[in-house]
């Protein structure tokens, strides 16, 4: 996701969501201030739609439904309202909402240049908070990778892998399925100019 540029005021979660109804472009909100969405690239789009549409045929004959980009999650009650680039959620509220993601199963960010921090480090931190959620799912936007966070049964413990290959397959036993790498970059050719100057 691109990172995003703060606008100067403090607003309420009211204030904020009435805005967003009405607002042609994005913003996250945390702790009263609002912050406008910067745009992606289209590698960035194209991933999210390989993501979403492999997500969509697992998840929607379980009754479960699939966002993409610009749906809301409430990270922190009250406090902190980001956009995921993907969103996975069973929960009855969620599925017949409106507006807001609550309950998330899966969560995904497709790392950009300006944001591939701030994804790995403050989003991390705040969605490991949600307690529905069991995977944090990072994609590199530059080259094959694609990390997993997941969920353990001790408490604020959460395990680590990265998948770098196309042929590796992944798999999310706590929700009973597995992705092949190569399912989120089919089609996708990687820029050498676009590759940050820094590994992320």
């Amino acid at each position: 996701m691109g990172q995003a540029q703060a606008l100067e005021k403090k607003y309420t979660v009211t204030e904020f969501l009435e805005m967003e109804e009405k607002s042609e472009i994005r913003h996250e909100y945390y702790d009263g201030e609002i912050f406008a969405m910067a745009g992606t690239t289209m590698n960035h789009n194209r991933i999210v739609s390989r993501l979403r549409g492999f997500l969509e045929r697992v998840f929607l004959p379980k009754g479960c439904d699939v966002f993409a980009e610009n749906i809301k999650v409430e990270a922190i009650e009250n406090f902190y309202y980001p956009y995921p680039d993907v969103i996975v959620t069973c929960a009855p509220d969620d599925v017949n909402g409106i507006y807001i993601v609550k309950h998330p199963s899966i969560l995904v960010e497709v790392l950009s240049k300006s944001s591939a921090n701030y994804d790995r480090g403050f989003k991390l931190r705040r969605y490991k908070e949600i307690v529905s959620l069991q995977y944090y799912v990072l994609v590199s936007q530059f080259e094959c990778l694609v990390e997993l966070y997941t969920r353990t049964d001790q408490v604020g413990v959460w395990t680590y892998q990265s998948f770098d290959k196309p042929d590796a397959v992944i798999s999310f036993d706590l929700l009973d399925f597995r992705m092949p790498v190569s399912s989120v970059y089919e089609g996708i050719v990687f820029l050498e100019e676009e590759k940050p100057e820094f590994e992320i």
